[in-house]
């Protein structure tokens, strides 16, 4: 008897699970030796089902068909077979503890099984199931956990390509400005250099039309005194004394000399030339002390193209990667940690309901409260029932200016606009610490920017 997921594999006349399948012009299947019965029955090569006329007296095998057919045959003989006794023929009906396998009523009585220890094959069935299902449970938890942690690493490997691609937009578009700047300044300067080439082409041109003039005057009066003297004496003389009047009369001005500066001032246009450029730059550039680090940002947490100003708004879709604050803890920190000397930065904080700046530990957990390892001040404009290790204040700043003396061991807050101090933390500080900055407020909080400045220093 076929099964229901059989039924689809048997054939119409027969109802048995097809052998040696032929398939029909008119694409119905049957038994080989059930189509060739049917015609020689009905003395026609019709087809069983559709009463189609077959085209063909022998129609092809449809061997797709007929090794699906055996696969299910086969997997019946096996099934059919599994539970009788391969030495007996008996139904496996216990299973024997010690040898830790099924057995027939006969095997029991038998001397391999003398003494031995058996109980019912459901029994058995049911507690190595309960067993194999114990064992099961770890590798079905793991396979859960490579599951989300694939859908971890897909989204992971989309959000490099997303950052990739940004921060190549983002590099693109800083030097596209620094071209600019470039273009500009070699077109001044050599829009520079050909007023000066213009103004000096002038004033050598009015010296050589000057000059010029002065010539022809010269060579006309030279020429025609140089006539006067070939002529006969009595032409001569008759004209002498016009000529001698002439000449002595004729205004020796001082030889012109060729100016001073008259050539391009090459020096100023070349000397120093990349130097001077570079340190013109400055007005177009900036330097900021610390840069966020978007890895470690919230995902509440949306930061600058620059990466200098951080401000609360909708959730992200950001990988959860060891670096990244996802809890309570509205935080992220500066790109750099420190492990010596002295640094500082401001922070503009005006405008702003909530905010908090310090800094952490690298060892800090990302992924819960941070404890008391925590060394900053925060405000909130309202009262509030926060838990916070860091220190509140009350006062509203415009700035703030944090700076850490890694080596003394201090934690330094000031306002910058009145130069007073707010706090100091003092802390042997042992390991690599990071700025952090926390803000619920939609506002931007920004670190601002120093004036870059260049200095010359004689060489030793």
């Amino acid at each position: 008897m076929a099964s229901r997921s059989e039924e689809d594999l048997c054939c119409p006349v027969c109802q048995e699970v097809f052998k040696n399948p032929v398939l029909l012009s008119c694409s119905h299947s049957f038994c080989k030796d059930c189509v060739k019965s049917w015609w020689r029955k009905n003395k026609t090569r019709e087809c069983p089902v559709c009463k189609r006329r077959s085209s063909r007296p022998d129609p092809p095998l449809n061997l797709v068909l007929k090794n699906l057919c055996e696969s299910i045959l086969q997997g019946r003989d096996q099934r059919s077979s599994e539970g009788l006794c391969s030495l007996h023929s008996e139904k496996l009906k216990l299973f024997c503890l010690d040898h830790q396998q099924p057995v027939c009523l006969v095997c029991r009585d038998s001397r391999k099984h003398s003494n031995h220890r058996f109980i019912p094959i459901d029994e058995a069935a049911k507690d190595h199931r309960e067993a194999l299902q114990r064992s099961l449970k770890p590798l079905q938890d793991k396979l859960e956990l490579c599951r989300k942690l694939k859908v971890d690493f897909d989204q992971t490997a989309k959000h490099i390509e997303v950052q990739a691609r940004h921060t190549e937009r983002q590099i693109q578009e800083q030097f596209k400005k620094l071209h600019q700047f470039l273009e500009e300044e070699e077109e001044a300067r050599v829009g520079a250099l050909r007023e000066e080439e213009e103004q000096k082409s002038q004033v050598m041109k009015q010296n050589l039309e000057a000059l010029s003039r002065e010539i022809a005057a010269l060579s006309d009066t030279v020429r025609d005194t140089e006539d006067k003297l070939r002529a006969e004496n009595v032409s001569f003389l008759t004209k002498y004394k016009a000529a001698v009047d002439r000449v002595q009369h004729f205004p020796l001005l001082e030889a012109p000399q060729l100016p001073t500066g008259a050539l391009i001032d090459q020096a100023k246009h070349l000397g120093n030339l990349s130097f001077n450029i570079w340190n013109k730059m400055k007005d177009v550039v900036s330097y900021t002390p610390v840069v966020l680090d978007p890895n470690t940002a919230n995902p509440y947490l949306h930061l600058s193209e620059d990466l200098t100003s951080v401000k609360k708004d909708k959730k992200q879709q950001l990988p959860d990667n060891p670096e990244r604050f996802n809890a309570r803890y509205v935080c992220v920190l500066g790109s750099e940690g420190f492990t010596s000397g002295t640094h500082s930065w401001d922070v503009d904080v005006r405008n702003r309901t909530v905010w908090e700046v310090g800094v952490l530990p690298e060892s800090i957990h990302r992924k819960q409260l941070i404890d008391s390892k925590c060394w900053g001040i925060w405000y909130c404009e309202s009262e509030c029932g926060i838990k916070c290790p860091a220190l509140r204040v009350y006062e509203k700043f415009k700035r703030v200016r944090v700076t850490l003396d890694w080596n003394r061991g201090t934690l330094s807050f000031s306002d910058p606009d009145t130069n007073t101090d707010i706090h100091t933390f003092t802390h042997t500080f042992t390991e690599r610490m990071f700025p952090y900055f926390d803000t619920c407020d939609d506002h931007p909080m920004k670190i601002l920017a120093l004036k870059p400045s260049v200095t010359v220093k004689q060489s030793s």
